[in-house]
């Protein structure tokens, strides 16, 4: 899909949640969202309301690899930001009510924490980010460009910071930046309203330096009540400090082999410590360490035995079995962080997030006994757990064709592929089956009512079976390069088999078993490779062996196996002849595609030099009619059906005189309309998810391909889409044959736009391609129109149903639009392509935002889907009538 359309997602999530192995976790200052991200990159938004439930609303994909640290980036409660960071330097700001991404950047380095700092500047409050990681500086972003301003430096033995903590001062317009580094010494910056507002200046020295012998410092918190204590947690012990001189006042080592992994000041004279392994506890702190006790400061300087603060609380302890999954069972140890509220409402809350994908939640009381207690958990919910709990369910994209009999789970799709210019989607199943299936009516049987809910088997569709257990990857080489043949559909699966199939009918071709792993990927070659090796398919086994399968010739060519560690990336250099591997331990093999000997094997700068190398590729033309969709957006937002119509006729004038140029040079190759209407795409968080599948809708597509169809209609009478179905039904025939229509109708719309015959064709050619169209092999199982399918299904999603009850009888019974069955998952393409996508769950936070304001009112599903998908996000509104208003004459 191209960035400069519009374009709108919708979601089949299936019935298996995304893995979400939880890296990082942050509260937003209202209390009511929750923000995890994940191990594989992914960001989830929870909603929380005011007795405490849970519930995720929406996934934020962008960042490729996994998220180190979130933070808040704005202070102001009607603007909520926040900030995400990768472990590959990635840094993207967030609107958290409706995803969007406002500004993203990638930096040399990888943060592990970052805090967010305002200051005033005269009567304007200002951002910025204070980052500390893998490098020996503080860096400090400003926090709405994401631009690195200038940076906290150390004079004196620079090192990696493990943690840092910024002391608010009310007396005076100092503030104070205490770190520690990861050799134990602690360093102190002061920020003054002057230091704040420098960019790019000299950086900014430490003003003290103290070693304290800290070492493996995880934490390090300041205590807002008092504002005269610190608090450092290492892996052994955990110490509370005098934020004066940074004198120890209380040590306390670790017991039963704990490593503490952080704590935090929930009192004056309490602190709240957490372990790797998910447990937590509340020590009392003695007199000497409260500020406010004439006893303070009584033991700095004296070694005491014993003198261990008593355990108040205990907290998800090892022995309560129903509070916490037991830690072997996780594959990450949980993420643990405490909150409390700085308004209303002033909740003190431990999350913990860990590998499942499970948040669990605990409310800390204020009052505390002298005897230890155990505090239950107020709310534990994980992704799947909401996913199970949903009424209807959640679809996959062939549901209606993977549910066996006796068994509650659909067969998982794990590899497919969509063909536009057939409309057809490809989709391989863990059982080793491949199942071809119109992907437009796929989706209005698993989002919209009709007979076909009450149609076994519906849609038509094709089963290829071949494999003897899961399809792990499928390609459609035609649809990458015309110079395969039309009919080869190739798929990989862990049986260690590729085969190639006659995707027309459906029969098995041949079968290559020359690998001795699972096949993980399929590639096309490029371009401008030898001749051999152009009709050739790059398969990528688990066995760290590549292979070069030539589906002309039946065999394989090449097969490159001599690699010790799993592949990540394959490049080419076709004018060297030379097929690049480079490997997960950073070995780089460089093989000759003809002779299939291996030329060199290199590791370090060089590997890093010749991949590199591979990149130095020429520019991507630009499509002439890739133009902004400003004025489209304009126009809806008018509800201008005139602008509209003008602006698809200048899109189509403009492809006419393409078409007619071309056709004087080359009436063989004919340049057509980029964009499609629908593309589906398959995605998972995790190699080991099933495919959930996003329908992107191009409106200017959608737009421009009804205004055709309707201009190249002899008598545009008002026909309801059914009966134009069926008069149009017969004449979807062939792969090409798409791009031949739309040509054709291209003539037809000139010639009644502008009244001239532009196009002097003979009658003798358009007889012969008549025949070589009918010649061709229909790819279609059922013929259909693919155009207003995927109208009725674009426009039957984004109305809002529920709303006004006699404009829905109007779709129903005159453009024969379809009500929803279940609430639609929209997302939402933001910059640099991120994109939000809800989740199926947002309607149990939309039933309980509208319960509110509705009395003893069952909310019914037109609720959900109109008053409710409105009202969840600012950004997916939507003003339907302009598009609507002229589908009748179609």
């Amino acid at each position: 899909m191209s960035g400069n359309s519009l374009v709108l997602p919708i979601v089949l999530w299936g019935r298996t949640a995304p893995t979400h192995c939880i890296s990082s976790l942050l509260v937003m200052d209202d209390f009511s969202t929750i923000i995890t991200g994940c191990h594989d990159g992914q960001i989830c938004l929870w909603d929380m309301t005011p007795e405490l439930e849970i519930c995720p609303r929406a996934m934020l994909f962008g960042h490729t690899s996994s998220i180190t640290c979130l933070s808040k980036a704005s202070a102001c409660s009607d603007k909520q930001y926040m900030v995400s960071a990768s472990e590959s330097g990635e840094m993207c700001l967030w609107d958290v009510n409706d995803g969007r991404c406002i500004e993203f950047t990638k930096l040399a380095c990888a943060h592990v924490d970052i805090q967010f700092y305002q200051f005033t500047v005269g009567t304007q409050k200002e951002g910025r980010l204070l980052c500390n990681g893998h490098y020996p500086e503080i860096l400090v972003v400003d926090s709405t460009s994401l631009e690195v301003l200038y940076s906290l430096v150390s004079k004196i033995c620079p090192d990696w910071i493990s943690s840092m903590s910024i002391i608010r001062s009310h007396r005076t317009q100092e503030d104070t930046v205490v770190a520690v580094s990861v050799t134990g010494i602690l360093k102190v910056w002061i920020i003054t309203a002057e230091v704040s507002r420098m960019q790019d200046l000299d950086p900014v020295f430490e003003e003290e330096s103290k070693p304290i012998y800290c070492q493996g410092c995880q934490s390090i918190s300041f205590c807002t009540y008092t504002q005269s204590s610190l608090l450092v947690v290492c892996s052994n012990y955990w110490r509370v400090l005098d934020a004066g001189d940074y004198s120890v006042l209380c040590s306390v080592s670790s017991e039963n082999d704990q490593s503490w992994a952080g704590g935090q000041f929930i009192s004056a004279d309490r602190v709240l410590i957490w372990t790797e392994d998910g447990c937590s506890y509340i020590y009392k702190l003695p007199a000497s360490c409260v500020s406010a006790s004439e006893h303070f400061r009584s033991d700095v300087g004296k070694t005491q035995d014993g003198s261990v603060p008593p355990l108040v609380y205990s907290i998800a302890d090892r022995s309560d079995k129903q509070l916490f999954i037991c830690p072997p069972l996780l594959i990450c140890p949980p993420v643990t962080r405490f909150f409390f509220g700085r308004r209303e409402p002033f909740h003190k809350l431990l999350i913990q997030g860990d590998s499942a994908g499970r948040l669990s939640l605990w409310s800390i009381p204020d009052t505390c006994s002298e005897q230890p207690q155990t505090t239950t958990v107020w709310s534990s919910i994980s992704l799947q757990e909401a996913f199970d709990k949903l009424v209807p369910v959640s679809a996959g994209i062939i549901d209606q064709l993977s549910v066996l009999p006796g068994k509650d789970q659909p067969i998982k799709v794990t590899a497919s592929v969509y063909i536009p210019s057939q409309g057809r989607l490809v989709c391989g199943r863990e059982d080793g089956s491949i199942i071809l299936v119109p992907a437009t009516q796929t989706a209005i049987v698993q989002l919209l009512q009709g007979e076909h809910m009450l149609r076994r088997g519906w849609p038509p569709h094709r089963t290829l079976r071949g494999h003897r257990n899961k399809v792990t990857c499928v390609l459609y080489p035609y649809q990458v390069s015309p110079r395969y043949d039309q009919r080869s559909l190739v798929s990989g699966g862990v049986d260690f088999s590729v085969i190639v199939w006659d995707i027309f009918t459906g029969e098995m071709k041949h079968i290559f078993c020359v690998h001795g792993g699972e096949i993980s990927q399929l590639i096309v070659p490029p371009e401008n490779c030898s001749t051999r090796v152009q009709h050739c398919v790059c398969s990528v086994a688990s066995d760290h062996s590549v292979g070069l399968l030539s589906l002309r010739e039946r065999k394989c060519i090449m097969l490159a196996s001599r690699h010790l560690f799993p592949i990540q990336v394959i490049k080419w250099r076709p004018a060297d002849d030379y097929l690049v591997v480079g490997c997960s331990d950073g070995s780089v093999y460089v093989w000759q595609m003809d002779t299939g000997a291996l030329d060199r094997c290199v590791m370090g700068i060089t590997a890093v030099e010749i991949l590199n190398a591979c990149d130095e590729v020429a520019p991507s033309t630009v499509d002439a009619l890739s133009h902004s969709a400003v004025n489209l957006k304009q126009a809806m937002t008018r509800r201008s059906l005139a602008a509209l119509k003008n602006m698809a006729t200048h899109k189509l004038q403009t492809l006419a005189t393409n078409l007619l140029a071309t056709d004087n040079a080359d009436k063989g190759n004919l340049p057509k309309y980029s964009h499609n209407a629908l593309v589906v795409q398959a995605m998972k968080t995790n190699v080991t998810d099933p495919d959930m599948h996003i329908l992107f809708f191009d409106v200017e597509a959608v737009i421009i391909q009804l205004l055709t169809e309707e201009a190249q209609r002899p008598n545009p009478t008002l026909v309801s889409p059914e009966t134009l179905q069926k008069s149009q039904a017969g004449a979807d025939k062939g792969g090409s044959f798409l791009a031949n229509k739309i040509f054709k109708q291209v003539k037809e719309t000139m010639k009644e736009t502008i009244k001239e015959h532009l196009l002097d064709e003979d009658e003798e050619e358009e007889e012969e391609q008549r025949r070589r169209e009918e010649k061709s092999k229909s790819l279609s199982l059922l013929e259909y129109n693919l155009t207003m399918d995927t109208a009725k299904l674009f426009m039957s999603c984004l109305h809002a149903w529920g709303l006004n009850l006699q404009l829905d009888n109007i779709c129903m019974d005159r453009l024969g639009m379809l009500r929803p069955h279940c609430p639609i998952s929209f997302g939402l393409i933001s910059r640099g392509g991120h994109m939000s996508l809800m989740l199926p769950t947002f309607k149990v936070c939309v039933w309980s935002a509208l319960s509110g304001s509705v009395e003893s009112r069952k909310l019914s599903l037109s609720d959900i889907v109109g008053k409710g998908t409105y009202g969840v996000s600012r950004a997916v509104t939507t003003h339907t009538c302009c598009l609507s208003s002229h589908w009748p004459t179609l």
